[in-house]
């Protein structure tokens, strides 16, 4: 499969239907405007979807991501050169849209479709300016510890092709870390150096991925041949076959995994002798510009950075209240700080660090997903086909990594939707948060969206594989909520938690704004959530680094989550005993991932169509 735009082919279908468009002696004024509505969706319809698949066939891991087999042998090019033309293929594939579809006769659903590629493309110019603000190795998502969790997770395993296309890969890794070490450079002279803090994390995971058999002589096979001696020794093939393959790929560690993470180590001890303790975007060359536009964009709103940081504010003040409430429940004796303390440190509310409490936890986790699954059908008219399982982080990043993620599940179903729990510290995932963990991380949250998108059909791929943060997490930030409303949390301390999580991302949106806008320090902001959040110092000490190193991506979850509340409660407002909490679900996740001012637009429509 290749995925390419054909242009012939698309000339020669519009050609097609336009020798259709006029009406026939016998056809009425109507259904010829219907007839030509429906040429006009077809010709828009086919070219997003070549859009889309010209740009996915630029990116072989995204291809690996969604399923696909037709470069999984390669990684992406993450070169300048092929950043900019790809940027020059986005922006004439607008332009030729604009020249062959017509906006007036396209049907509602095609013309959201128009207006969000719209969108996208406009994002994409106005990013692509700032595209050296960011750090291409952090601890959360640096490349480093991408790289080994995309073969581990993402790279098919069932067939001796598959794992000879792995050792492919891994013969790569070298060229790849090559660009990466470029695009490392080219910031650094653009004055966007990696915070001091950072270096210490990728370097650490950077050994962790090169420890072990076959770079040096341990008892312990490294991460990455422990992970493929175990998928090839699930196939059924011959001893001497999956021997060969194992042989191969111990080349490749040695011949280029090895070099390429020693001279991304080499090079980012250099680099940490420029890099200083001011961590906010400000600092980067028209930082202030550069953050507002983020925070936009992560967002999908016209919020500034002091708006935003208010909201923060106020909802960190509501949900003390509403801590409070629980207290008086509790009979607790003493303030929210006593509370905060007792939760902290009580060894009741915290499964033992052990393997066995390790597996407590997940347990725990698998039976609050199936007994939530059980009340599905009230709350949703849809759901998806896609399994999801529950694993903890792999050693290698669980340092570092953070305290929850979700993958997503392929297209064609091959691989499930992961919901992964960072259980290096159980004191870092107490008991009281995980019922609304799980129901963030899986069901009804990511998996039930991020799935119920994947599987939409009638709408082009850019929809349905499509991502806006405020939308993704704004909608399991909600659903954190929705279980309440049904029964759930009944424990007090559940209940506790629920607004715990809440309060988390509430204080998101007051660290960072307070770090990249206000030019809050490191230190300024770990002592906020000290302050304001029953989590640990340690727990507050990561996530102050994760928004550090990922300006406004925070700020996404609370954003988000007030919007769907907001459109909700404008729903229940309008259509009073006709409201249908499955239908508005529906109504919000059948359009797959939206800005949330197109979601608001999407709503209001549908209730103009209810009072009709």
């Amino acid at each position: 499969m290749k995925f390419i735009a054909t242009a012939t082919g698309l000339m020669l279908l519009v050609a097609g239907l336009c020798s259709c468009a006029g009406p026939t002696p016998n056809s009425k004024p109507a259904e010829s405007r219907a007839l030509i509505s429906q040429m006009e969706n077809s010709i828009a319809n086919k070219l997003f979807d070549d859009a889309f698949n010209e740009l996915l066939d630029r990116s072989p891991q995204q291809q690996s991501y969604l399923g696909f087999r037709d470069k999984y042998d390669q990684w992406d090019d993450i070169s300048d050169d092929y950043a900019r033309e790809t940027q020059q293929i986005v922006e004439r594939q607008w332009r030729e849209i604009q020249r062959s579809v017509d906006y007036e006769r396209l049907d509602e659903d095609t013309k959201l479709s128009y207006q969000l590629f719209e969108y996208n493309t406009r994002l994409r110019q106005q990013a692509f300016r700032y595209r050296f603000h960011n750090y291409p190795v952090d601890q959360m998502n640096g490349m480093q510890s991408a790289v080994p969790a995309f073969l581990i997770n993402i790279h098919p395993s069932q067939s001796d092709e598959d794992m000879e296309a792995y050792v492919t890969r891994l013969t790569g890794v070298e060229a790849l870390f090559e660009q990466l070490i470029v695009n490392l450079k080219m910031r650094a002279e653009k004055g966007v150096v990696i915070p001091l803090f950072v270096f210490h994390h990728v370097i650490s995971d950077s050994q962790n991925i090169i420890s072990g058999k076959p770079f040096s002589d341990s008892n312990e096979d490294s991460t990455l041949l422990a992970d493929f001696k175990e998928k090839v020794n699930r196939l059924e093939i011959n001893a001497n076959s999956k021997s060969e393959l194992i042989d191969k790929a111990e080349v490749a560690l040695l011949e280029s995994v090895q070099p390429a993470y020693e001279k991304l180590i080499e090079y980012l001890a250099e680099l940490e002798r420029q890099a200083g303790s001011d961590d906010g975007a400000w600092k980067f060359p028209d930082g202030e510009a550069f953050y507002s536009q983020a925070l936009q964009h992560t967002t999908t709103t016209e919020l500034n950075p002091s708006q935003v940081h208010q909201i923060g504010v106020d909802e960190v003040q509501r949900i003390h209240r509403e801590m409070r409430t629980i207290l008086k429940l509790l009979e607790f004796d003493g303030d929210l700080q006593d509370f905060f303390h007792y939760v902290r440190t009580d060894s009741q509310f915290y499964f033992s660090n052990t393997p066995a409490g390790k597996q407590s936890y997940l347990s725990m986790a698998v039976d609050i997903i199936a007994t939530m699954q059980e009340r599905l059908d009230d709350l949703f008219l849809r759901q998806p086909n896609a399994d999801l399982i529950i694993k903890a982080v792999e050693p290698f990043r669980e340092k570092s990594a953070g305290k929850a993620f979700y993958n997503r599940p392929a297209a064609d179903g091959s691989r499930p939707g992961i919901f992964y729990a960072n259980l290096y510290d159980t004191r870092d995932m107490p008991k009281y948060e995980l019922e609304a963990l799980a129901h963030h991380e899986g069901i009804p949250g990511h998996h039930m969206q991020i799935s119920v998108a994947t599987e939409l059909t009638g709408i082009p791929k850019f929809r349905k594989f499509g991502r806006f943060t405020a939308y993704t997490e704004g909608w399991a930030l909600y659903m954190e909520y929705v279980p309440k409303e049904l029964g759930f949390y009944a424990d007090p301390y559940a209940d506790f938690g629920r607004l715990a999580l809440e309060l988390w991302r509430a204080c998101r949106l007051v660290v960072d704004t307070g770090i990249h806008w206000q030019r809050w320090t490191r230190e300024q902001a770990i002592q906020y959530l000290d302050d304001n959040t029953p989590s640990p110092h340690n727990q507050n000490v990561k996530a102050i680094e994760r928004y550090i190193v990922m300006p406004s991506q925070a700020t996404a979850y609370k954003i988000g989550m007030l919007k769907f509340l907001a459109l909700r409660e404008r729903s229940m407002e309008q259509l009073g005993d006709r409201f249908d909490i499955r239908e508005y679900h529906d109504v919000v996740l059948r359009s797959g991932p939206l800005p949330l001012t197109m979601l608001e637009e999407v709503v209001d429509r549908w209730l103009a169509s209810k009072r009709l």
